[in-house]
């Protein structure tokens, strides 16, 4: 009887039991095999973390979750922030469809938004599912696309296959209702530091390695200064998806001369012996009609997040200090000393919590509709980033993306690519080949291959390389 025992005063059994049971069903869906081929159910379950942090802390009291009291704050204060930013839709601009099941979303942006290469932006999208949010890694660069941002998105699972059949569809969505958390990503970048760049990409595992490839070119244009050359060692399955290296220039708009960068890029078909001849597979872009209410993506805490970040977890936790101070001086300690049993500590517990719910919700909120402010008049600012659709069009604008391939950056990067059917790239061979005093390796895609070129670059070999896994898989 006393695993069903809820003490008064003392540790509670069911509580712990109930937050083991909800930490059991969390961990036995987080093994690969159930994530990735039943990723809704990884999802769905592990909304349970509210439930077993609940009944932890009715479990051992809130004295003693004051050890894990810091972690688990920071992670409020994070997901309070976020489920702000989640209500707001976002302004989907264009969307970039490629024949391998591929799509290039390209949303606006608010200038003031700044980030660093390989970053990726959480996308929901509530006409397929409310409730599931999904990574995915940013391929534009802030400094060279200011009002834009674009997002690189395979078809994988069900959900990446509802998003390309809902776009690729011969009756066009006008518009589509867009949520997103972020961006998230690395706070600095060093790849300017090395005299030779090698990236390894394995399908599409080509996605932040664009990011990098864009933010050479702004650098090679822009500041005028060196940058390193660049070896992009591509592999694919199908020749269609030989596409994809077209995202290494922006849609248009932007001033991307790629000429100015050192690249070269080695693709690798592995099951076609040769290209295919199908004109009907094409690219093709696809300009929505954005709702009046929809604006652009905007950093919820201004360009000064890490400033308004520490004010909102300094003021919360002093008002909650206050506030639970107040309380016990008033209300628990006199009940304490005037109640047979004492004060009942889940109903202490559950006060505490409250408090800093509502302490960090009231500060954050104060935040976020401060800076919501300064976003609205930045808005007013900000044109439709890729112009408008054609007059007189009720459906989207499609065009296809052959049109463009006679301008002076496409013809210069089809000029640096060097295409290889039937064969997997010899990685050994490209990798020591490299004579630069420092060469920076980045390999971004399966494990497999991953790890197979970290082994290249520490076997002793050769001194000069510089190994950096990107991974993009959660």
């Amino acid at each position: 009887m006393q695993m069903l025992e809820w003490a008064r005063d003392d540790i509670s059994n069911v509580a712990g039991e109930l937050s083991l049971l909800s930490g059991l069903v969390m961990w036995a869906t987080t093994y690969p095999g159930i994530r990735r081929k039943m990723f809704e159910l990884f999802l769905y379950t592990h909304y349970l973390y509210i439930l077993f942090m609940v009944f932890f802390i009715f479990h051992v009291g809130i004295s003693f979750a004051c050890l894990m009291l810091p972690g688990f704050y920071l992670f409020l204060v994070d997901r309070f922030l976020r489920f702000l930013q989640s209500r707001q839709r976002v302004r989907l601009v264009s969307a970039r469809i490629l024949p391998c099941d591929t799509v290039e979303l390209n949303f606006s942006k608010n200038p003031r938004l700044s980030y660093n290469p390989t970053s990726i932006l959480f996308i929901n999208v509530p006409s397929i599912s409310g409730l599931q949010w999904h990574p995915f890694t940013i391929t534009s660069n802030s400094n060279l696309e200011p009002e834009k941002l674009s997002v690189l998105i395979k078809g994988g699972g069900s959900w990446t296959r509802k998003l390309h059949q809902m776009l690729s569809s011969p009756s066009s969505i006008d518009r589509l209702e867009v949520s997103v958390e972020g961006p998230y990503g690395p706070a600095s970048t060093h790849f300017l530091r090395h005299d030779q760049l090698v990236m390894v990409s394995g399908g599409s595992g080509i996605a932040p390695l664009i990011s990098i490839i864009r933010e050479l070119i702004f650098a090679s244009t822009t500041y005028k200064c060196k940058t390193p050359e660049v070896i992009l060692v591509c592999a694919f399955k199908k020749s269609s998806e030989l596409t994809m290296l077209d995202l290494l220039l922006p849609i248009s708009g932007s001033p991307s001369d790629i000429s100015k960068l050192q690249l070269k890029i080695e693709a690798f078909v592995t099951r076609e012996k040769g290209p295919t001849t199908d004109s009907s597979k094409t690219p093709r872009a696809i300009w929505f009609n954005p709702h009046a209410t929809d604006a652009p993506i905007s950093a919820i805490l201004g360009p000064n997040s890490w400033l308004w970040l520490g004010a909102i977890i300094s003021s919360s936790f002093i008002i909650f200090l206050i506030i639970i101070g107040l309380i016990t001086g008033y209300y628990i300690y006199p009940t304490d000393q005037n109640t047979e049993g004492g004060f009942p500590l889940a109903f202490r517990s559950f006060l505490n919590m409250l408090v800093i719910c509502i302490c960090i919700a009231m500060t954050a909120s104060a935040a976020v509709l401060w800076n919501k402010k300064q976003n609205a008049r930045d808005v007013k600012q900000i044109q439709n980033v890729e112009g408008p659709t054609p007059a007189g069009s009720p459906q989207p604008w499609v065009y296809r993306a052959d049109r463009e391939l006679e301008s002076v950056p496409h013809q210069s990067l089809f000029q640096a690519i060097n295409v290889h059917y039937g064969e997997r790239p010899d990685l050994k061979k490209i990798l020591f080949e490299c004579k630069g005093s420092s060469v920076g390796v980045l390999a971004s895609g399966p494990k497999m291959m991953r790890h197979g070129i970290a082994n290249i670059c520490s076997s002793g070999l050769a001194d000069n390389l510089h190994f950096e896994s990107i991974s993009f898989t959660w």
